[in-house]
């Protein structure tokens, strides 16, 4: 027994040891000031995590006050449960100038300042506008408190900032009201010393690298900083007790992640601070952190990305944390991707463990990026994102640990951006006071009951007035239902209800128009006005309110009984959506038995007359690009934005119109079907052939990838300028789908592409572009990505794009950008950032993939001898070792060109 209590008391000595041992490794702060602003309490309060706040009456740090008026000491007249009373129950107030002295060292400083806009006695809410000033710094200006806590949803909130102090300088924070009518008030502020060069440069740094512009910026000791983003990626919220000793609170990232991403973690790692120091971030930011994931064909097709609101017109510092702790994860190279800012290229090519030598040992990357004014949008939104990189990577994967952004103030010394813009309050209806509501209830009851007398008989004379005219009406149109109580409009060829009830015109959604202003608007359906024609009739371009309004007026063929359905459907459809990325329905019109529908005109006409009509100016690569991602924002709201899922069934080119701008426009929902899951489809086959899937067409199981797959001909159609369906070429090059897979199958992909396209693609752009297509044309349904993941993955090509086009006008200022659209499509392989690398590095892995592919050819099945790990081509069936054998000395003999320059 006894042995067992020495036993403990040993184990109990360790890790109290351990324990001390660890708190002595924190940061400890020469300056460490809280003080509770407004708080007459002369001793200490303790708040949770042991901090201790100092009220400000009569403490040692000067109130100086240039004023007769006063500033007073305020509580606040009711406390959220939700927030702490330290330092958030009192409040320094005043409506004129006020400034707290802080004697404190040399060095740099975190200034925290926070804010508890409630209500106090004496001063209205609203009126809390004021401006701060840290030393000869402006770091909030035309300031509100309680705008701002309003747009975080947050009852209280508090600002950090960084600045240096020199030398036997004093620190000073001046808070002055904006107006006269205004005031302005701090509840709480702290001042913490950070470690120099925390966030600063060294006096013997080169500088920080300029995002986009090749240039070095250093953050001198005459730099504010505003600290905007502190994030523990995948990881949970670390509060400040639990900092390395600087307070600073770090929180979760979920609300700035556009894809989820994987969390990963390892508390069991010991960290290694060999390359930063340990009070850098707390160990939790190292031990957390956010990839990818592991499936690598889908790992390619998006970036891991994380949008930052900020504020437009400065320059930011981007802190990037880094820790590798994956226990496949070994080497260098197991684990590439690249860093994209803003759009634009931090890290072509990011190795963890090529940076920092092994696993376990925390670092960071620091990244300056300017943010230029953006006119009357003050806020801008930051994208900072990772993608794995295909080659020399064991793994398609990214790795994010921590992230920090500071804003940094301008040549002014200004720091402060606008106000956010506030919402819209809720109407809130005020009640009668007990006594008015006594004294008017008598004349309450008799105007009630004389209301109720004529209100009943004015609608009993109306409705008698509706059923005479309506009835008169429908005997003229021949269109009125025997023995029902409602009007119902009938087909007057097949005599078929399409509408139960007059209610299913939604007359209150868009304009019902009279025969005559149609005709009036187009001519009397004159021929030179037609601008469209199809199954339904013709589309005539029309003139509204005395011609100042131009639409499209679509006009059922009267022999088309098919179209009478899709014109009742499309009416119910476009009555109910609103969505940029749709065509508006203005109106209709169905007197004397026209059927008739009323549009906004799109003076662009439709995709398909930019691709294959010469009349019109052929569309840029990045004008497809773009137009591809707003018609698959159109189409995935129908499937996961509506209350119910709409598949359209007749997604074509010719049903994607543009406006002015070129902003694609879905139309056409006259084979649309709502819901599909609970009503199932047992009509016949709806749609356009060559844009048919397959599957449906052969089963008739409608799903939303049935329209996943007609838009993945359409991007093969923009990609190659070829109709989807052409019986003029040969029966292997007909159908459009058919043929793009035989040509990605055989790497002959590019002789088909449109020859205005060449050399105008960057190779990056063209390889995703073609993957997420051809993912789209799988002949099984489930194998085709949802519209949302085609939509968020036709977004980055266009980033893609858009970087690599921002590469060559830097090299080439206003000239032509042309990309070796000869190279990439025999190599699909190929990275093409590593063509001017050195030779062994290119020819030794491509040698060695050819070897081991048939070292292996005798042990392994046919099915599985495809030695090709760039892209796995699900729809096309019996890629054989031979060609993937071949493949690698193709792109050997396309890389040994190209490095020598004969390309």
């Amino acid at each position: 027994m006894r042995n067992l209590s020495i036993l403990i008391a040993t184990f109990s000595l360790f890790f109290l040891l351990q324990h001390v041992a660890i708190c002595a490794q924190i940061y400890t702060p020469p300056d460490n000031i809280a003080l509770d602003c407004g708080s007459s309490t002369s001793g200490n309060s303790a708040v949770p995590g042991g901090r201790k706040w100092t009220g400000d009456k009569d403490s040692e740090f000067a109130l100086i006050e240039e004023s007769s008026s006063k500033s007073i000491s305020a509580t606040a007249l009711s406390q959220s449960s939700s927030i702490l009373r330290v330092p958030y129950l009192t409040a320094r107030i005043s409506k004129s100038q006020f400034t707290y002295k802080f004697p404190v060292t040399a060095g740099q400083k975190f200034i925290r300042l926070h804010f508890y806009p409630a209500q106090y006695q004496g001063f209205d809410r609203s009126k809390n506008f004021f401006s701060v000033k840290v030393g000869s710094y402006s770091v909030l200006n035309n300031f509100s408190a309680s705008l701002t806590a309003d747009y975080l949803r947050e009852a209280s909130f508090f600002k950090e900032f960084c600045v240096n102090l020199e030398q036997n300088q004093s620190l000073t924070v001046t808070f002055t009201p904006s107006m006269s009518m205004s005031y302005a008030f701090i509840n709480g502020i702290e001042i913490v010393s950070m470690p120099t060069n925390l966030y600063y440069s060294r006096l013997d740094d080169q500088g920080l690298p300029l995002i986009g512009q090749g240039a070095q910026f250093q953050i001198d000791n005459y730099t504010a900083l505003e600290n905007v983003h502190r994030l523990n990626i995948g990881g949970k919220s670390i509060p400040a007790a639990d900092d390395t000793g600087m307070y600073r609170n770090w929180y979760d990232d979920y609300f700035y992640l556009v894809p989820a991403g994987v969390v990963s973690s390892n508390t069991s790692m010991k960290l290694d601070y060999s390359i930063i120091p340990e009070y850098t971030a707390p160990d939790d930011v190292y031990r957390t952190a956010r990839s990818m994931g592991s499936n690598r064909t889908e790992n390619l097709l998006y970036n891991l990305t994380w949008r930052l609101p900020l504020d437009s017109g400065f320059r930011y510092l981007v802190r990037l944390h880094f820790c590798e702790f994956d226990p496949d994860v070994e080497t260098v190279s197991d684990r590439r991707f690249s860093i994209y800012i803003d759009n634009k290229t931090a890290e072509a090519a990011f190795d963890v463990i090529e940076a920092t030598g092994g696993k376990g040992i925390p670092m960071y990357k620091d990244y300056v990026v300017m943010i230029g004014n953006t006119g009357d949008k003050s806020e801008y939104t930051l994208f900072i994102a990772l993608h794995p990189r295909n080659l020399y990577s064991a793994y398609a994967d990214g790795i994010l640990n921590g992230l920090e952004v500071f804003k940094l103030n301008n040549s002014g010394g200004n720091l402060a951006g606008p106000n956010p813009v506030p919402e819209a309050p809720p109407a809130v209806d005020e009640e009668p006071s007990p006594k008015a509501e006594k004294s008017n209830t008598k004349r309450k009851l008799l105007f009630s009951i004389g209301g109720c007398g004529i209100g009943l008989l004015i609608i009993f004379v109306l409705l008698c007035c509706i059923i005479v005219w309506r009835h008169r009406k429908m005997h003229r149109n021949g269109a009125y239902c025997k023995g029902s109580r409602f009007c119902c409009w009938m087909d007057p060829y097949k005599r078929k209800s399409f509408w139960a009830t007059s209610s299913s015109l939604p007359d209150e959604l868009c304009r019902h128009f009279a025969l005559d202003e149609i005709k009036a608007a187009t001519s009397d359906f004159h021929e030179a006005l037609i601008i469209g024609v199809g199954g339904f009739g013709n589309v005539y371009k029309g003139f509204l309110d005395n011609g100042e309004t131009i639409v499209a007026i679509k006009r059922l063929n009267p022999e088309s009984r098919q179209g009478a359905r899709e014109f009742k459907t499309e009416i119910e459809m476009l009555s109910q959506l609103r969505h940029i990325h749709l065509v508006s329905l203005i109106g209709y019109c169905n007197e004397n038995s026209e059927m008739i529908l009323v549009y906004e005109y799109m003076i662009n006409g439709t995709l398909g007359d930019h691709l294959y009509d010469i009349k019109n100016d052929p569309l840029t690569w990045k004008q497809r690009l773009k137009i591809c991602h707003g018609a698959a924002m159109g189409l995935n709201y129908l499937h996961t934005e509506v209350k119910y899922t709409i598949i359209h069934r007749d997604v074509k080119t010719s049903n994607i119109l543009l406006d002015e701008k070129f902003t694609a426009k879905v139309s056409d929902f006259g084979l649309s079907k709502m819901d599909p899951k609970i009503d199932v489809v047992n009509t016949g086959v709806k749609g356009t052939w060559g844009y048919l899937d397959p599957e449906y067409a052969r089963g008739h199981a409608l799903t939303e990838k049935s329209d996943v797959y007609s838009f993945g001909v359409v991007l093969f159609e923009v990609l190659c300028a070829r109709k989807a369906l052409d019986k003029k070429l040969a029966v292997d090059q007909m159908n459009l789908a058919h043929w793009v897979k035989k040509c990605i199958a055989d790497g002959t992909l590019y002789q088909i592409i449109d020859p205005r396209l060449r050399g105008k693609i960057s190779p990056e752009c063209f390889k995703v572009f073609v993957e997420i297509a051809e993912s789209c044309i799988q002949e099984v349904g489930v194998n085709r990505p949802l519209m949302n993941d085609v939509m968020e993955k036709l977004g980055f090509v266009l980033q893609l794009q858009e970087t690599a086009d921002a590469g060559k006008e830097k090299i080439n200022p206003g000239g032509e950008h042309s990309y070796q659209d000869m190279l990439f499509p025999l190599a699909r392989g190929i990275d093409v950032d590593i063509l001017g690398s050195n030779v062994l590095q290119v020819l030794i892995p491509f040698l060695i993939r050819a070897v081991l592919c048939l070292m292996t050819y005798s042990q392994v099945p046919l099915a599985q001898k495809n030695c090709d790990d760039q892209l796995v081509i699900s729809g096309a069936v019996g890629v054989s070792f031979y060609i993937s054998v071949s493949l690698q000395f193709v792109e050997l003999y396309v890389m040994i060109f190209s490095i020598l320059g004969l390309t």
